[in-house]
């Protein structure tokens, strides 16, 4: 401040003005001016570094450490214990059920980190196999696009052979192959063995004619182009071609040998792996190129899902990824939303009873976790035939399609016009009532991803969080029949009938109550839902689950109205039965939720057609949801004695007695 005074008195003496440049804040502005100044001077004098242009790239992989469940083996085959190396493309198409492409290869598999989905509900806790891995595709070969097929359907083996034997060639064009063709030992795959053996002359006769005319494919290779190895299985794995061949007199000779396996259980991962670990010499780049000696192709044959599934998908799936060797099944389709089938057995030996028998075989689900509601009450009945799913069984089918394979859906009867009538079915297949066509089926194509993945997308909408869980209870709750029909022999038995159909209704509403107050928590998510397959798999259950609690709730409530009084207008007449009916007379609240009901089971229908989904929720709209009361006369008198004369029965037949016998039944095995 002194300063300051001093140079405004300096100022006023030498100007002889009273005001100075250094009143108010002109002194204050100076200095600030002054130090910034004399800092920026200072600045540029501080010496720069170097620039470095070299640019350091760290990349830091964590390692997933996972226990993977360890396989019986056979002597013959060794196992490498270095660590897989995961390879895979960085997309996949959502929309598309045939194809997984992939423009571009990644050397490290894109895999989503997994979100753990919290259950809130009363429902029984849902048991994840942890056996899968995420996969991305895989790159076969320079020739073959990056692909998983998830349904090819045809009516038999010969059809997907012919597409194999294209495969094959595809494979040639890049280099020599080895193609391991693994059987099911199951009594009911004989048949499709024997077509598989007639097919094999066709399919060598085939690629020896392209590679007498010289083919590019088998031009390149001057030694063996093409080796063949058989694997067959059962409780067992074995080896039936001692080392890889070219003759196609030992190739049959082979197959026709394999024996049956009576023990009803297929360990077809366990094949697919020691087949991959038995030839992966083949896939490791050796030599001036360092590129492998073969392609490995691997081809399975069977009619079920596969016991081992949950201690062999994961690994299975990793090594033939590892080596790169695709995975073909020409297996069977999977039934919706269920997991066995009835199989038509007839013995193939002729010296006994050939009548047709049925046994159950597992031959789904199409997807890791059930996503259909099963039901059983008046209208909702579930029926026993099974319908296609339009897809494979998950575990076989994720194989051939995290590995750049081909899933070949076979049955002998499909056909997607009509109804298939249980008469119709071939010996050795199934019972599929309806079957879809491909083409509509491949937007609604199921998650072919592992279950941590598939636990995070499920969490993305809690409509379908609501719908798995629903699915899940459903199944672990079966519901029971109701009584339809009630005689009236006196006013107090007709009143305790009553009674007791009512308590079975009491025991049913609360489980269809708390079915449908669960999936109504997804309804604002189900808005904001674009994937086709969960949109159809959630309209279709809340309408379904919202027709059961309507039926329920009016069955009770017409019990009740029964008991204040029902006179007959046939006064011979004695019986009152409760008949399905359009309208609703017992109460407005149950016509709001039939009409909810309608509203979601329409648009199945409508946005979803073709689909099993719009099957099952056309089925459900035609069927009432009201009902009604008829009446009837019921003969309650006891019925006769012997031949209704009041004699004896007349003696039996002796003679027909002594006819000879047919030959002799045997019980049909496990399939």
């Amino acid at each position: 401040m002194k300063l300051i005074n001093r140079l405004r008195l300096w100022w006023q003496e030498r100007t002889g003005e009273e005001e100075t440049p250094f009143d108010g804040d002109s002194p204050t502005f100076m200095a600030s001016l002054v130090f910034h100044v004399m800092l920026l001077l200072a600045l540029c004098f501080i010496p720069m570094p170097d620039k470095n242009n070299q640019v350091q790239l760290i990349i830091t992989t964590p390692l997933a450490e996972k226990d993977e469940p360890e396989l019986e083996l056979p002597e013959e085959f060794y196992f490498n214990e270095l660590p897989a190396v995961e390879v895979g493309a960085n997309s996949v198409s959502g929309t598309e059920m045939a194809l997984s492409e992939a423009p571009i290869i990644s050397e490290i598999s894109v895999v989503p980190n997994p979100n753990e989905v919290e259950v809130e509900s009363d429902f029984s806790t849902i048991e994840i196999n942890n056996m899968f891995v995420e996969a991305t595709g895989l790159n076969f070969n320079s020739n073959l696009a990056v692909k998983g097929a998830a349904g090819q359907g045809t009516t038999g083996a010969a059809g997907a052979i012919d597409r194999l034997t294209h495969e094959i060639l595809l494979s040639l064009e890049e280099r020599k192959t080895l193609v391991v063709w693994v059987f099911d030992q199951s009594p009911s795959m004989i048949k499709q063995r024997e077509e598989v053996v007639e097919r094999f002359d066709k399919v060598y006769r085939e690629l020896g004619v392209i590679e007498a005319a010289e083919n590019p494919a088998f031009k390149k290779h001057a030694d063996k182009p093409l080796l063949t190895s058989i694997v067959c299985f059962g409780d067992k794995v074995s080896l039936l071609t001692e080392k890889p061949t070219d003759n196609l007199a030992e190739i049959k000779e082979a197959i026709a040998s394999i024996p049956p396996d009576m023990t009803g259980v297929e360990r077809i991962f366990s094949a697919i792996y020691m087949s991959a670990d038995k030839y992966k010499e083949f896939r490791i780049p050796s030599g001036p190129k360092k590129e492998p000696e073969r392609n490995v192709m691997i081809i399975a044959f069977t009619d079920e899902a596969g016991e081992d599934q949950e201690q062999g998908l994961d690994s299975t799936v990793n090594i033939c990824r590892r080596y790169e060797m695709p995975v073909y099944v020409v297996g069977v389709p999977a039934p919706f939303g269920q997991k066995q089938t009835m199989v038509k057995w007839v013995d193939p030996d002729p010296k006994f009873d050939q009548t047709p028998g049925w046994g159950a075989v597992d031959q789904g689900p199409e997807s890791f976790l059930p996503e259909r509601i099963k039901l059983n009450f008046a209208g909702s009945k579930e029926e026993d035939d099974p319908i296609d799913s339009g897809f494979g069984p998950f575990a076989l089918t994720r194989l051939c399609y995290e590995t750049g394979g081909i899933f070949f859906t076979v049955h002998p009867n499909r056909n997607v016009n009509r109804e298939v009538n249980r008469r119709e079915v071939e010996p050795y297949s199934a019972h599929i009532k309806y079957f879809f066509d491909p083409e509509v089926m491949r937007k609604y194509r199921p998650d072919y991803v592992s279950a941590d993945e598939y636990l995070r997308r499920v969490g993305q909408n809690k409509a379908r969080q609501v719908l798995v869980e629903a699915a899940r209870a459903s199944a672990l709750t079966p519901m029971e029949n109701p009584t339809y029909r009630f005689v009236k022999r006196s006013e107090a038995e007709f009143a305790n009938a009553l009674s007791d159909a009512q308590k079975a209704a009491a025991k049913l509403e609360p489980k269809v109550e708390q079915l449908y107050q669960h999936l109504a928590q997804g309804e604002a998510d189900r808005l904001n839902e674009t994937n086709l397959r969960w949109q159809a798999g959630y309209d279709l259950a809340i309408g379904r689950v919202l027709a059961v609690k309507v039926r329920t709730e009016a069955y009770n409530a017409m019990l009740a109205q029964a008991k204040t009084g029902l006179k007959f207008k046939d006064e011979k007449n004695n019986t009152w039965v409760l008949e399905p009916a359009d309208n609703i007379s017992v109460g407005s609240q149950y016509e709001k939720l039939a009409q909810k009901s309608k509203m979601y089971l329409e648009r199945v229908v409508n946005d979803h057609p073709g689909t099993p989904w719009a099957l099952l929720a056309k089925r459900e709209l035609e069927n009432p949801i009201g009902w009604e009361w008829k009446e009837e006369f019921t003969n309650i008198s006891p019925p006769g004695q012997g031949g209704g004369n009041g004699n004896a029965p007349p003696p039996a037949n002796d003679a027909r007695m002594m006819l000879p016998k047919g030959p002799p039944k045997r019980p049909v095995p496990k399939l």
